[in-house]
This record gives C-alpha cells, structure tokens and sequence, in this order.
C-alpha cells in the first residue's frame, strides 16, 4: 500500500461553525469515525453521514487534510 498523504473525515457542525467533532457510528459496541484516506473510502461512507445529518439536524462536511507531519515512531 502506498503511504497515506491525505486523510479524509466527516465533521459535523457542533454547536456552530466553530465547534467541530469528528462524525463516528456506532457499529457492534464499537464506535467507528468516518475517516478514510481515499475518497473510495469517503464514498462507501456517504450514506452514514447522509443518516446522521438527517437525524441529527447537523450540517456535516467532508474534509481533506493534506499536511503529513511525523509525530512518533512506536517500535
């Protein structure tokens, strides 16, 4: 696989423009974000955001980020 340049994630509209959090959905006791790095990923994912957008009420995006920075390396 190549290396992961981009990273895609829905965010909804918390409490305003300013207050954002990552969209997750819960899925066997497990929560699991709508994040991918590749808009096949993003694709396969619409539908959950659709569905959460709707019952919510919240406007949710879809976000790129571009900007790869190493933090750490865990041997």
């Amino acid at each position: 696989m190549p290396k992961i340049e981009k990273l895609y994630a829905y965010v909804s509209e918390d409490n305003g423009p300013e207050d954002e959090g990552v969209v997750a959905m819960l899925q066997s006791n497990t929560w699991i974000p709508l994040v991918g790095a590749d808009m096949a990923r993003m694709e396969s994912l619409r539908g959950y955001a659709n569905l959460l957008a709707k019952k919510t009420g919240k406007k949710i995006h879809l976000l790129e980020f571009s900007v790869r920075t190493e933090l750490e390396l865990i041997e």
